[in-house]
């Protein structure tokens, strides 16, 4: 779970802007919205919903925390440079900075990275406990490009690993995922990477839950909680099917020719393993390029027709608002963390606020959801408590700033979302008279 994320000279952030979501102990409603911190008598939130104008910087969190994860756990293609994106409208030679404290395997984390146009100049990682930070690794590169890791390992493959510091333009973690096995790795360095890649889901508008029709195929338990929360969503659909089958070579190769240009380029032992491909909405091809075979697993939508029977209709026919809340299922389903970018896209505001409300009453205590979204009807103290709700907003200079609803002095029973419309809260639009755009009958005279 996240418990604090903050950024600095990345797009609209300029300086250092924090989402924390450490509960506060002055709140006591929804204590269920509220898991324990290890080693801290202090609770993290298990939901967080931002706010904002248009172009205030919500999705720019998004955004940030997606380029952490990439900085994480990826092989870089290209200078570290070309990959960071500054406050352009002040100096942009100061550093990126994106420090992140989570919890993974039951243990509270700090990992950091500082970058600029050349290297990647600092990064850490540090356990949390009980207010003190113990050091996995601490990394630095010089002037020089030459890279120093300060650690207590005592693994031969990673000590060597460290000596040699790695590349100066990706992270140390990402190094590691690269270059050992998991047995060769410190087992704090194992967790992180484990979390970045698999707990942390993001999803951005229009994605497309990658593997899901592979996932409804083999767990009918919840292909059959899908389909009954299509159901219940009013969407139409009365189930879910799932197809599977082999798939001709041929058409394959017609139908997605990089790909398959992609995997002949791979090495001999990577061409014989079978690599999962979600090409569509509701459509995974499983593909083992070295035999020229694929299997393609093709979810539909069961409809009844006037005589009551079924009908099967390609996913890609089914409504926008169908498929998002399709790709949205398995947050309800599978403990991580989801940082859904506007989560009201394509959804009504009826199901956008029954699907934040069933996530926090069903989902497993170490699942966590933050959102952005406009959808004002879930500023609602029945739903969220008052330091679950953020708001970003920019300032004169074009920097995006972030605070909660805690700070401001707010009744129990205040109806937020009036008040918010209102701009009480700030984080809306104020727009000039949208008759004085256009000229009058008289000034075009």
């Amino acid at each position: 779970m996240i418990v604090s994320f903050s950024v600095s000279n990345y797009r609209s952030f300029h300086q250092e802007e924090t989402l924390s979501l450490v509960a506060s102990k002055r709140l006591e409603s929804h204590p269920g919205h509220v898991s324990p911190i290890p080693a801290s008598d202090q609770g993290v939130l298990r939901a967080a919903v931002l706010y904002g104008a248009n172009g205030a910087g919500k999705s720019n969190l998004f955004k940030a925390l997606h380029f952490m994860k990439s900085l994480a756990v990826r092989v870089p293609s290209n200078p570290v440079g070309a990959r960071r994106d500054v406050f352009r409208l002040s100096d942009g030679s100061a550093p990126t900075v994106l420090d992140l404290q989570f919890i993974a395997n039951g243990q509270l984390y700090r990992y950091g990275v500082e970058l600029d146009d050349r290297f990647v100049r600092g990064e850490w990682l540090f356990r949390l406990n009980r207010g003190r930070e113990l050091r996995v690794f601490e990394r630095e590169t010089a002037e020089s490009g030459s890279v120093t890791v300060r650690h207590v390992w005592r693994k031969d493959k990673l000590r060597a690993l460290a000596t040699v510091g790695g590349p100066p333009h990706q992270t140390f973690l990402s190094s590691v995922c690269a270059n050992l096995q998991k047995p060769d790795m410190d087992p704090h360095l194992r967790a992180t990477a484990d979390w970045f890649a698999k707990h942390l889901q993001l999803i951005p508008p229009g994605a497309t839950f990658s593997g899901l029709p592979t996932v409804l195929e083999g767990d009918t338990p919840f292909r059959e909680f899908a389909a009954s929360f299509l159901r219940a969503g009013a969407t139409g659909l009365e189930d879910l099917a799932v197809e599977a089958a082999d798939f001709d070579w041929q058409e394959f190769e017609r139908i997605v020719p990089e790909v398959v240009k992609r995997l002949s380029e791979q090495p001999q032992s990577s061409q014989e393993s079978t690599e999962l491909l979600t090409v569509d909405d509701g459509v995974d091809f499983h593909v083992a390029a070295g035999a020229r075979r694929c299997k393609r697993i093709m979810v539909k939508g069961v409809h009844l027709n006037a005589a009551g029977r079924p009908v099967k209709f390609p996913l890609t026919e089914e409504s926008d608002g169908t498929i998002r809340l399709l790709n949205l299922v398995p947050a309800l389903h599978r403990p991580a963390v989801y940082f859904i970018d506007e989560i009201d896209r394509s959804l009504h505001p009826i199901l956008a606020r029954e699907f934040l409300s069933y996530f926090l009453r069903h989902s497993p205590a170490e699942s966590q959801c933050l959102t952005t979204t406009h959808e004002s009807g879930l500023l609602d103290q029945d739903l969220l408590r008052r330091d679950e709700i953020w708001f970003a907003e920019k300032d004169s200079g074009g920097a995006t700033h972030l605070y909660s609803l805690l700070d401001f002095n707010v009744r129990n029973d205040l109806e937020i979302r009036k008040h918010y419309l209102q701009g009480r809260f700030g984080a809306v639009p104020f727009t000039a008279p949208l008759e004085n755009l256009m000229p009058t009958p008289e000034q075009k005279a």
